[in-house]
């Protein structure tokens, strides 16, 4: 730069860092320099500008008025503005600003700037607009910000800056003139300062969205009456909206209040403010009706009240605000038509009813709202036809799944061909054939016709589909074979086919489907090889392919698909070896059985290649397959001599059955006085207290997590029982509540006493199994916590819950007890499975708690289940399992049918049975067996033919009041599965946690990522 360059950034540096007297000492010095060309040029040194935007700002000028994105006031030669807007710059806001002592608009939006906001903007006197929006600025908000009572427009948002506001002497206290505040997306958190609402009286904008502000807003918030705009979204504001203050807010055009944890009823003068457009108060609690007060606004084009618990009927004004374009009343408990007028709303462009509780036919006057675009219908119960008119609209969304729609999907037209990117009419009892127009849709995205009775064929136009990235037709009674060019497009990422009669082959042109990532076509009637073609799918991550009528091998290609995650192929006719590589070595049993021979380590029988289908299958593939090697008369003697094996086969079993049945009897004979032997001579655990001292004289008390400090408390825990209660008994003992009192700041834990007949008498042993399930640590279990081992005597102490069990809240109800809502027994079913889901899948071998029933299962004050008695199977020895059998009789309808037709075999399919029981008590609140006088009722067979019959709903306790049917329908379903008679057709564990998150998730979100 040179020597006299140098000089004078020195001199600019000491210049800069000297006090208020040095600078008007300076100014008499013989150099004049020009105090705005010196400030931009040291602000400019903090700066990094990749793209050169700032290379005309010389410090050799005179003036930087000539400079780029200066501006100067004509008449003082000054700069006046600033403006550096989206020019990619990064680095910090240094000192040199303060220099631009006549600089009224300062912005810096769209850049990268970082570090904290510099205390030295506010010594800019003249500054009216300070706008640093969309950068990267982090620390606090500066108490001396507004010390300059000039500035009218403040924009500090989308940064990081974070913390409180400074308090209510500094920030605002000079903010008269102040109309636009806006510190949206930033991470500020407590209470709003109750000055910016004395002091910044002049407010037109207010936007504090997306932050952490906490508590009630200040009261006088409703007085701004200059205000126009108000956004408090997605903060975690809270308290009701007070009776009468909008009446001060008469000015307002937006109320933004999504996204927080406002209650109560909305006020009744909401609609007192005329020049209100927007309105949103979305995902919050608000409670009650919908103020009439609504139809006198004139004015809204936005209403979004969705997500809240608005109540009552749908309301009739509705249809009388023609200004309307954006309608969101979804997720709320409306009742219900939708009024005939609503042909009136001609600028309606957005409607969303969607989960409310609506019924009736669609009006046919909807049709004449022709700027419809996005139409969202589902999950309520509307019935009869769909309008055809609807579909002659440009729509781009139709979303009327989870109704009772009927009659044809209508004939789409030109328009709607061009414009259609969703179409959901799933779960309808639509009828007719999926015309071949459907391929004519150019944008569409998401198609789902599942769960309807189509009866069609799938016509082969739907590969024309360029845009479709979810293709569902599952359950639609769909007929003939899956077309070759379905993945002509090549866009689809989800294709699924479940549950149809589909036959033929799997089109080897499926492996066109290059975007592929879910792959579904169970159960169906589809033959032949799997293509290889499917190894090229190189995205594909779920195959599902059971329930067919699949032979040969499984390619060995598929194993080189790397993302491949969840593979099954049971129930085919498959042989051969499985493939080495990928997911397929570490494949579940359920995925692989019920084939002809695979080759699995997993599966047990014979390998085999390329054989007929076996005799069991197929009782005449023996004689087919001898047929074509031998002569009719050496056939004919094999044939006999066939028969004459399987009959001693027969008569052998027959025999062994009946010897088994006799041995079994005098076991269980000798089992019922080995235990009454037992249940007279042990004493209960909660009488009296010698007796208790007499049988922990000779044990130890081991805590796993002791918060004891005396070590006597852990040597003799007879104080422990000194105050023991008894709770419950189960099949493994008596439960006793017990207070740990001061040895434990009172802590209450429960404690089993173990039947001790058929209990691991080693205390090594013992002591092992105990820490083993010491360990099965989860929110939906109860914790394990220590235990005491005598010969004698056993006991476990394990966690406490306060609200019992769900026996007693589900079938033994006081009268006066509170009923159990669909929310609360979602949330146990959901949390059961889960917990189960631990036990199966996070240990090996798996824990199996063999006993899945309400009484083991308890809740805590919050309704989140807890399963008890969990793995105590693992306590007992293998020969005294007899007697457990023998035991588990009291659980009549929650045992496994394979548990009570031969030899005992505890795995994890037992479990999934009992709990399928369970949510079906949950959901009809019966009793999974009932005797009448004449009948037996079995749950399960009663919900499945109700299921049948289409009346399964039916059958919901009515005790829990309102519930959503696109909920229960499927948990209902899903227990059935549960309660299969055969074990391998019932879900793995922790496919039931994905099912029941699948079912819990809103039918909009699941379409998110398309």
């Amino acid at each position: 730069m040179g020597f006299l360059k140098l000089v004078f950034l020195l001199f600019v540096c000491l210049h800069m860092c000297t006090s208020t007297n040095d600078h008007d000492q300076s100014a008499d010095a013989s150099v004049q320099l020009n105090d705005d060309v010196l400030g931009l040029v040291v602000f400019k040194t903090h700066l990094e500008d990749p793209s050169s935007y700032l290379q005309s700002w010389n410090e050799e000028d005179n003036s930087p008025c000539s400079w780029k994105f200066i501006q100067c006031n004509p008449k003082t030669g000054r700069v006046s503005q600033l403006l550096l807007d989206g020019l990619g710059l990064s680095g910090k806001l240094g000192r040199g600003l303060e220099k631009l002592q006549h600089l009224k608009v300062l912005s810096l939006s769209y850049n990268n700037i970082t570090g904290d906001i510099t205390p030295h903007l506010p010594l800019i006197t003249s500054l009216e607009t300070l706008n640093l929006t969309h950068n990267s600025l982090s620390g606090t908000i500066p108490s001396s910000l507004l010390a300059n009572n000039n500035i009218t427009f403040l924009d500090l948002s989308h940064n990081s800056l974070s913390g409180p506001l400074p308090d209510d002497n500094h920030l605002f206290q000079n903010c008269p003139s102040l109309r636009h505040l806006s510190l949206a997306a930033n991470m500020l958190q407590g209470s709003i300062s109750t000055t910016l609402l004395t002091y910044c009286f002049s407010l037109n904008h207010l936007n504090l969205s997306r932050n952490h502000f906490s508590g009630e807003p200040p009261f006088g918030i409703w007085s701004l009456k200059r205000l126009r705009t108000l956004d408090l979204s997605f903060n975690t504001f809270s308290g009701s909206i007070p009776q009468g203050v909008i009446l001060g807010l008469h000015n307002l055009k937006e109320l933004v209040l999504q996204g927080n944890q406002f209650s109560g009823q909305l006020p009744q003068d909401i609609g007192l403010c005329p020049h209100l457009s927007r309105l949103d108060f979305s995902n919050n609690f608000f409670t009650g009706a919908l103020p009439d007060s609504l139809s006198t606004l004139n004015s809204i084009s936005f209403i979004s009240l969705s997500n809240n618990m608005f109540t009552g009927e749908f309301p009739l004004w509705f249809c009388n605000i023609t200004t309307l374009e954006y309608v969101d009343f979804s997720n709320n408990g409306l009742t219900g038509t939708l009024p005939p007028s609503i042909g009136n709303l001609k600028s309606l462009k957005y409607l969303s009813l969607s989960n409310n509780k609506l019924t009736g036919n669609i009006p046919t006057s909807l049709p004449y709202c022709e700027k419809l675009a996005v139409i969202r219908l589902g999950g309520n119960s509307f019935n009869g036809s769909i309008p055809e008119g609807l579909f002659e609209l440009g729509l781009e969304e139709v979303d009327f799944s989870g109704n009772g729609f009927m009659g044809s999907i209508p004939p789409g037209s030109s328009r709607l061909f061009e414009s259609l990117r969703v179409l959901d009419l799933s779960n309808n009892n639509l009828t007719g054939n999926i015309g071949g127009e459907m391929g004519i849709f150019a944008n569409l995205r998401y198609l789902n016709l599942s769960w309807n009775n189509l009866r069609s064929n799938m016509p082969p136009e739907i590969g024309y589909l360029q845009s479709l990235k979810e293709l569902d037709l599952r359950n639609s009674d769909l007929r003939g074979s899956i077309p070759g060019d379905i993945c002509e497009s090549g866009s689809l990422d989800i294709l699924q086919l479940d549950g149809n009669s589909l036959s033929g082959t799997i089109p080897e042109e499926i492996g066109n489907c290059s975007s592929l990532y879910l792959l579904s076509l169970s159960n169906n009637n589809l033959s032949g090889s799997i293509p290889k073609s499917i190894s090229k799918l190189n995205k594909l991550e779920i195959l599902k392919l059971e329930w067919n009528e699949l032979s040969g091998e499984i390619p060995r290609e598929l194993g080189k698909i790397e993302s491949l995650v969840a593979v099954n192929v049971s129930y085919n006719r498959l042989v051969g070896r499985i493939p080495e590589e990928g997911v397929f070595p570490s494949l579940d049993q359920s995925a692989l059985q019920g084939n002809l021979g695979i080759c699995s380590p997993l599966l047990k029988g014979p390998c085999k290649m390329n054989v007929p289908k076996p005799l069991v299958l197929d009782p005449d593939a023996y004689y087919k397959h001898r047929q074509i090697n031998e002569s009719s008369t050496t056939f004919r003697n094999d044939h006999l001599m066939f028969l004459s094996v399987s009959s001693i086969i027969a008569i052998t079993a027959a025999f062994l059955i009946a010897f088994g049945v006799i041995v079994i009897s005098l076991l269980n004979v000798s089992a019922r006085r080995r235990l009454a032997f037992v249940d007279t001579a042990l004493e209960s655990m909660c009488s009296s207290t010698s007796s208790k001292s007499a049988s922990l004289a000779t044990g130890k008390l081991i805590l796993f997590d002791s918060r004891s400090s005396s070590p006597d408390w852990v040597i003799n825990p007879e104080s422990l029982l000194q105050k023991a209660s008894e709770i419950g008994q189960g099949v493994f003992g008596t439960v006793c509540k017990v207070s740990l009192g001061a040895h434990d700041q009172g802590r209450i834990v429960a404690v089993k006493k173990l039947v001790t007949s058929n209990i691991i008498q080693n205390p090594g042993d013992f002591e092992r199994e105990v820490r083993v399930l010491g360990k099965a640590r989860h929110p939906n279990l109860i914790s394990l916590e220590g235990y005491y081992w005598t010969p004698q005597l056993q006991l476990l102490v394990s966690e406490y819950a306060p609200n019992g069990s769900l026996q007693t809240k589900l079938h033994e109800r006081l009268p006066f007890a509170p009923l159990v809502s669909w929310v609360h027994r979602f949330k146990i079913i959901f949390g059961t499975a889960k917990g189960l889901a631990h036990l199966h899948h996070s240990f090996r071998p798996p824990i199996i708690h063999y006993n899945i029933k309400p009484s083991n299962i308890l809740l805590d004050e919050n309704y989140n289940p807890k399963i008890s008695d969990f793995g105590l199977a693992r306590l007992v020895t293998k020969l005294d399992k007899h007697v457990m059998s023998n035991r588990f009789q009291n659980a009549l309808g929650y045992v496994a049918p394979e548990l009570t037709c031969q030899s005992l075999r505890v795995n994890e399919k037992c479990d999934i049975y009992g709990f399928g029981v369970l949510i079906l008590e949950l959901v009809t609140g019966r009793r999974p067996v009932e005797y009448g006088e004449d009948n037996v009722v079995i749950l399960s067979d009663h919900v499945r033919i109700l299921l049948e019959e289409g009346n399964v709903l039916d059958c919901v306790d009515p005790s829990m009041g309102d519930f959503p049917e696109d909920e229960v329908f499927p948990v209902l379903k899903l227990a059935l599965v549960c309660t299969s008679q055969i074990p391998s057709s019932r879900p793995s564990m922790a496919e039931v946690v994905q099912i029941l998150q699948v079912i819990k998730t809103p039918l909009p979100q699941r379409r998110n990522t398309l």
